[in-house]
């Protein structure tokens, strides 16, 4: 399948940004699952440090991600 790398080199950079906007704003996972719930995305806390880890997750809840922890600008440049 010829889109399948560049998807597979995309994660790592999309979980690491997550990560670090977490990081630097000083959410833990249980307070972003409470701010998605309130948004109406319903992840436990558990289940969001699954999806992070693997780097398994959607663009749209990346995109909410960024939202709810207030994130209005993402570099990617490396």
């Amino acid at each position: 399948m010829p889109g399948a790398a560049s998807i597979r080199t995309i994660d790592p950079t999309s979980k690491n940004i997550l990560k670090g906007e977490l990081k630097r704003r000083g959410i833990t996972y249980a307070a972003l699952a409470k701010r998605l719930t309130a948004k109406g995305a319903h992840e436990s806390e558990r289940n969001l440090a699954n999806k992070i880890s693997r780097g398994s997750f959607t663009a749209a809840l990346f995109m909410m991600c960024m939202d709810v922890i207030g994130v209005r600008q993402v570099s990617l440049e490396m």
